[in-house]
């Protein structure tokens, strides 16, 4: 029961640091913030730490056998949390419809950010990149060609 609230807690913290983007424009403010507070709890917590990332590798795996199961899951996850912290939720909502505001407005300095903000990732994460770069040519070649 510890270990599944343990992933629990990563995965919310995981969620929760994705929308907590910033509305000034300053990109993974929110990301950074939860990269040392897990880095941290990994520290001193080594074995739990190393438990969880199987867990969440499994995970993922699943995910990547069932995607729309997985997909569904987190959704509902997401709304159970969000009844759960209901005030945390709408500051993370407006702070994620404040970015998209933002955005709109600035769309080639966002453009810019969201390129920045892969290519670090990228770095960090470069298994896990190639996937995703692999999964997205395989659905650009599953995608009926439009005619020209």
């Amino acid at each position: 029961m510890k270990q599944l609230f343990t992933v629990a807690t990563i995965a919310v913290l995981a969620a929760a640091a994705t929308l907590s983007l910033a509305a000034d424009g300053a990109p993974g403010k929110g990301r950074e913030e939860y990269k040392a507070r897990l880095e941290q709890w990994c520290k001193d917590n080594p074995e739990q730490c190393r438990e969880a990332k199987a867990k969440v590798e499994k995970w993922r795996d699943e995910c990547k056998a069932n995607p729309e199961k997985c997909r569904a899951e987190l959704q509902a996850r997401r709304e159970q949390w969000c009844k759960d912290n209901p005030e945390k939720c709408r500051e993370l909502k407006e702070k994620a419809d404040k970015r998209r505001e933002w955005c709109k407005a600035n769309p080639e300095k966002c453009k810019e950010e969201l390129q920045a903000r892969r290519e670090q990732w990228c770095k960090e994460n470069p298994d896990r990149c190639r996937e995703l770069k692999e999964k997205g040519e395989q659905r650009r070649e599953q995608r009926p060609k439009q005619q020209g």
